[in-house]
């Protein structure tokens, strides 16, 4: 090696008699420099700069491929790899910057390595264009989303699933149109996000799925004429297949949008937990308390204590939507392959998972340390109106269709409401005077601990369904964890 050289990186001696990369990749088409303002409208460096580490990967495996085929002599390897690792401890280390005139993250990149291992440099990008460089790259970071999220979500479903074994039996209203229906328990609802998320579950494996195909060595749109060896890259960078249609690889940002579409779901999930935890701690329900350390004030009025936390999941959901639908309107319009609009790719897949992920763990803190106040739950629970469908079952029981017997029982609530009486006020004669059908136990009926148990049908709130939906959900915790760890 000469003394220009050390370690396989250029030296400054080396890279000042060594011809010096163009200011742009593409300059030697054009004659005129760009103009300043292009340059600051064009540049995407301040969202994509986060992919650093994936080009840097891709770049490695690239060039370990080059050699392989002869493209690269053993030397120019050397010099090229130990230039890329040094940019890798760089960008780890926080110290890697940029340049005024790169574009992106990508240039950022080359640029550096021109400036660490001379031009030598410039065998680099043989047989590879931004185009299927930026998707590679793209992908093993939406990879890698996919696992962050689904460990967060397993999180806060292991924090729900908690919360749930403890209040099994606790009965509290169910709602529907936010007015109380029938008789649930706290288990039993707090288990219905269980569901919810292991669903998100599903979806994210789903969008991993997805981003596992390798579209590196596609070019800008029709491959190359060398023979690069695409299946060594992709197993080296663990991608389980390669693009099969070259236009279609450096166009395709489908797993872009399954994987912002899942977040986006995850959230509308996490806004109706929001919700819940809202009203749950309102004086009008008085069900749930947040502790002090996850809890807002107002400026003005001393006596608040609002749960902004859960307040922001549900607002933040409305902006994960509109992600999807910016992703959407980006790629609706565009003729194969690729166009400058792909660029705007990034900025709604990164916030749709910047947020979810963020959204998840919080919520899970929430879950974990939330006071539920199973004594007023247990008070609304115990209005007998909640009890009004188990009436009409009981005349079902005994021989009257179920459509008369709402009708029968349905009047009998409109009496007792004219009279500021309950359900549970009436005698065995004044519910016999309404229809011969009633039977003395009929009276029994509003106890809400009764209620549960008269609901141990297969999905239904009863303790015995609950605890089979409690081994449910840890299978369904379980899958989550599996997916995260990529089985």
């Amino acid at each position: 090696m000469s003394s220009g050289a050390r370690n396989g990186v250029a030296t400054p001696e080396r890279r000042a008699r060594g011809a010096a990369r163009p200011t742009k990749v593409w300059a030697g088409r054009l004659s005129a420099p760009t103009s300043e303002q292009l340059e600051r409208y064009t540049s995407s460096l301040a969202v994509d700069r986060r992919l650093g580490a994936d080009d840097v990967a891709g770049s490695r495996a690239h060039a370990r491929m080059l050699r392989s085929i002869g493209v690269l002599t053993a030397a120019q390897h050397r010099a090229i790899d130990a230039g890329l690792r040094a940019i890798a401890a760089e960008l780890s280390s926080g110290v890697f910057t940029v340049s005024p005139g790169d574009e992106d993250i990508h240039t950022a990149v080359e640029r550096r390595l021109f400036e660490l291992a001379g031009p030598v440099a410039g065998m680099l990008h043989t047989g590879r264009s931004r185009n299927d460089q930026v998707a590679t790259d793209l992908r093993m970071w939406a990879r890698r989303a996919c696992t962050d999220l689904l460990v967060a979500l397993a999180g806060l479903q292991e924090a729900l699933m908690t919360r749930a074994g403890e209040h099994r039996t606790d009965p509290m209203p169910g709602y529907t149109h936010l007015q109380r229906a029938q008789v649930v328990s706290l288990g039993h609802h707090l288990l219905a996000y269980v569901e919810m998320f292991g669903r998100d579950g599903l979806r994210l494996g789903a969008a991993r799925l997805a981003c596992d195909e390798l579209p590196l060595g596609s070019g800008a749109l029709a491959g190359s004429t060398l023979p690069l060896d695409r299946e060594r890259v992709a197993h080296e960078l663990g991608f389980g297949r390669i693009a099969a249609n070259s236009m279609d690889a450096v166009a395709d940002r489908d797993f872009a949008v399954e994987l912002t579409a899942a977040c986006a779901l995850t959230m509308v999930h996490c806004s109706r937990l929001g919700e819940e935890l809202v009203l749950w701690s309102s004086a009008e329900f008085g069900f749930a308390s947040l502790p002090d350390s996850l809890a807002t004030g107002s400026s003005l009025m001393p006596q608040k204590k609002n749960a902004d936390v859960a307040e922001l999941a549900r607002g933040r959901s409305g902006r994960v939507i509109g992600d999807v639908v910016a992703l959407l309107s980006v790629l609706k319009g565009l003729p194969l392959t690729y166009n400058r609009d792909l660029q705007e790719d990034k900025e709604p897949l990164f916030d749709a998972v910047d947020t979810t992920a963020a959204t998840m763990r919080m919520l899970t803190e929430v879950m974990s340390a939330v006071r539920f106040d199973v004594a007023a739950m247990r008070r609304a629970a115990a209005d007998p109106a909640l009890q009004a469908t188990d009436i009409a079952e009981h005349l079902v029981a005994n021989g009257v269709p179920f459509r008369e017997a709402h009708t029968i029982v349905g009047a009998v609530v409109a009496r007792t409401l004219a009279e500021g009486r309950t359900l549970a006020d009436l005698s065995v004669e004044e519910w016999r005077a309404a229809s011969d059908r009633f039977r003395p136990g009929v009276v029994r009926l509003f106890d809400p601990d009764a209620a549960l148990r008269r609901r141990d049908v297969p999905g239904g709130p009863g303790p015995r369904s609950v605890t089979r939906q409690l081994a449910r959900a840890r299978t369904i915790v379980a899958r989550t964890r599996r997916a995260a760890a990529g089985g």
